[in-house]
């Protein structure tokens, strides 16, 4: 079933655990992650830069979900990540996006409020989910650079007035972790997210998943982390098997052939990831 944001996290919550939301930068990505989730009996959802949506096609990526929620039987959302831009949020809205996120968090608060509240507006007439950002994640997104001394931790206050005022259904909060973090590991705020997760009630969001260590994930979704970004590692894993097919590769042989094992790398991270975000007891 193609659903929205707010479906799978409302149950997210219930169920204490996280849902995984994949970054896919091509089209072949796509159809390996929600096979992964149809393994693992979980929702799931991909998501897309604005680069990739506009590279592969808003409606050809609406496309392939909804026909591959309905023919595996996985409620999949597909979510726009780290939209700025209205523009780029209404088009995807347009084309049968589930759900969107915009991020004004490199905005003055007001004026945060105020860009995520005109989204909010638009997004609800056409039965869309949205996610805002309050602070500021690290690291590199898209080709965008935030350093060190451009973070900012979510601040409490500012949480519960900005939930009230924007009526999001998930808030994205930066606690210490770093968008395209892979070489090493996060060490996170704890005592922050235990208190944005007593300021305010809705799904909150990790961004910059892959940098998150396994034995932190439990601890991170017990204190209310409800969707958890993965992107990097989907690359780092693709492009590192990728070099290795078409080095390998003689120049006649089919594309698919180099491909397919890179698929592979897919299927094996997302399943591995989904299985650490049930938050199981064993």
């Amino acid at each position: 079933m193609y659903v929205t944001l707010k479906e799978v996290l409302t149950e997210a919550d219930r169920l204490n655990m996280a849902i995984g939301a994949f970054n896919t930068h091509n089209l072949e990505m796509l159809p390996a992650i929600i096979q992964a989730a149809e393994q693992q009996h979980t929702p799931v959802i991909v998501q897309t830069s604005c680069g990739t949506a506009n590279y592969v096609g808003h409606k050809n990526l609406v496309a392939v979900c909804q026909s591959m929620a309905k023919e595996y039987g996985v409620e999949v959302v597909l979510h726009l990540d780290h939209a700025k831009d209205f523009g780029e949020i209404r088009k995807a809205i347009l084309a049968g996006y589930s759900s969107v996120m915009f991020d004004g968090s490199s905005l003055p608060f007001k004026e945060n409020i105020l860009g995520t509240q005109q989204v909010v507006k638009f997004a609800k007439e056409y039965g869309v989910s949205v996610e805002a950002e309050l602070g500021t994640v690290g690291g590199t997104e898209d080709g965008i650079v935030v350093s060190q001394d451009q973070v900012f931790y979510t601040d409490p206050e500012d949480a519960v007035r900005f939930v009230a005022e924007t009526g999001i259904d998930a808030l994205a909060v930066a606690i210490g972790t770093n968008h395209g973090q892979y070489k090493s590991k996060t060490d996170i705020s704890f005592d922050q997210l235990e208190k944005i997760r007593a300021a305010v009630s809705i799904p909150l969001v990790i961004h910059g998943g892959t940098g998150v260590k396994d034995d932190d994930v439990k601890r991170v979704i017990d204190l209310g982390i409800r969707k958890f970004n993965v992107g990097t590692e989907l690359l780092v894993g693709w492009n590192k098997k990728a070099r290795e097919c078409y080095e390998a590769s003689k120049e006649n042989v089919s594309n698919r052939e180099n491909v397919v094992p890179c698929l592979e790398v897919i299927r094996t991270t997302v399943e591995r990831k989904i299985h650490l975000f049930k938050n199981l007891d064993d």
